[in-house]
This record gives structure tokens, C-alpha cells and sequence, in this order.
């Protein structure tokens, strides 16, 4: 009987999910998927500069695991730059590590029955954009009543650390104003439901959450940039599963 995969660690869900190349129809190229722990690997090898003992023990996996992830991924990235593929980063066993995550979150746990709520916030109200956000109020719910409310402040500096943070929370779901393609991803990939374009009081939007009145969408809104970059972080105006 095959063992289950070990749950790999990753410091935080990626800012850009997707990459095309500019001269080829981006609707009929093959698509090559790397999974979040392969594009992690790369990332700390060849981004951080780690060697792959270090890797291993930031991924909590054995040496021979970071091997052989390492060289499918940079298969996949060299296929993708040579042959002009469409490379689209997504899936994997993982988790994020907790003890590296910068933001420190120092929150009530919400009960075993409940739903958390988290909406971007300023002075009261749905901030507009999730990729400036600078604090998110959560909401706990318990048979469709608000139970407790908390302030979680953060220095994010992207979607994919956002969305880690929120991970990390326990939020299951977000309400947000503006948000790109790839913001929408890490949301996604956080196992978190969205409602976009949501705006006004943040108290009023859990409240019409609650009725299933919200007018809020679960995709990108953000119109802020041009389609190409959508393809990966469309929402960037700065410089990460449970």
C-alpha cells in the first residue's frame, strides 16, 4: 500500500501564478503545470541560494525529496522557455511554515463550529484593494450570527503572503474589493471562498453575507492593469493550505 505524501512546507503562496510567452495566442499553447512545492524548491536553490540540505530542512522533507522535486521543476521551467509553453504554478502537498511567516498573528481561536470571516478593512469600511490591504477584520460565525470580531493587522508585501496569513487564521472566507488574477489564486490555493467588489461598511457586507444578499463575485475585478499581466499578478502595488 503506497504511503501518503509528507505535507511540504512553503513560506508563503507565490504573487505571480502564471507565465506566456508574448509572441504565440496564449488560448492555444500547452499549458505546463508545476506544482507549489516544485516552484518553492526552485526558489530557495536558486532564488535564496540555499543548498539542498538547507532546502530540506526549510521544506521539512529528506535531501533526496528536494533532489528529485528540483529536477522536475526545472524540466518544466526549461521546457517552457524553449518550447514557448505557457507555465502555470498550482496544487502540491504543502503547508505553510508558520515559525518563518514574518506577520506575527496573535488571535482567538474560533470554535470548532464556526465559520471565520475576514473582510479588508479601514476605518470601518471594505477596503478596496487586497493587495494594499494593511489589515483585515475577522469575523467569527456561529448559526448565522456574528460571535466575535477581531482586527488582524499585517505587512504583507504581496497577494501570496497575504493570503498565507489568512491561511494561517483559519479564514474560510474573504471579503474584498479590487483583486487580480493571481491574489485570486493564492486565495484559491489558501482554501479560502472570495466575494469580490464588495464595498462600503465591512459590518454591512458579513451582514449581507449572513442573508445571502452580498453582491460580491468569486473572480479577478481588478482592472488596474492590462490582460497579459493578468496572467499572473495583476494586482501587485507593492513589492502564504491549513
Amino acid at each position: 500500500m503506497p504511503r501518503n505524501t509528507k505535507c511540504r512546507k512553503i513560506f508563503c503562496f507565490p504573487d505571480y501564478y502564471g507565465f506566456v510567452p508574448e509572441e504565440v495566442n496564449a488560448d492555444r499553447i500547452e499549458t505546463i503545470m508545476m506544482s507549489l512545492d516544485e516552484y518553492e524548491v526552485l526558489r530557495l536553490l536558486d532564488y535564496e541560494d540555499l543548498n539542498q540540505q538547507e532546502c530540506a530542512l526549510r521544506m521539512d522533507v529528506a535531501r533526496t525529496t528536494v533532489t528529485a522535486m528540483y529536477e522536475n521543476a526545472r524540466k518544466k521551467l526549461v521546457r517552457a522557455i524553449v518550447e514557448g509553453k505557457r507555465l502555470r504554478i498550482a496544487g502540491g502537498n504543502v503547508k505553510i511554515d508558520r515559525e518563518r511567516m514574518k506577520v506575527p498573528i496573535n488571535l482567538k481561536s474560533k470554535g470548532g463550529k464556526a465559520m471565520r470571516a475576514a473582510v479588508t478593512y479601514d476605518n470601518g469600511n471594505v477596503f478596496g484593494h487586497f493587495g494594499k490591504t494593511e489589515k483585515f477584520k475577522l469575523y467569527d460565525i456561529e448559526n448565522g450570527k456574528i460571535v466575535n470580531s477581531q482586527i488582524l493587522d499585517t505587512n504583507g508585501e504581496g497577494c501570496g503572503a497575504l493570503a498565507g496569513i489568512l491561511n494561517i487564521a483559519n479564514v474560510d472566507v474573504l471579503i474584498c474589493g479590487g483583486i487580480g488574477g493571481g491574489a485570486v489564486h493564492a486565495i484559491q490555493e489558501a482554501g479560502i471562498k472570495l466575494y469580490a467588489g464588495a464595498n462600503g461598511s465591512a459590518d454591512a457586507a458579513v451582514e449581507a453575507l449572513l442573508a445571502g444578499t452580498l453582491e460580491a463575485k468569486g473572480e479577478a475585478n481588478c482592472d488596474h492593469h492590462d490582460h497579459d499581466h493578468s496572467e499572473g499578478h495583476s494586482c501587485r502595488h507593492g513589492n502564504c493550505h491549513k
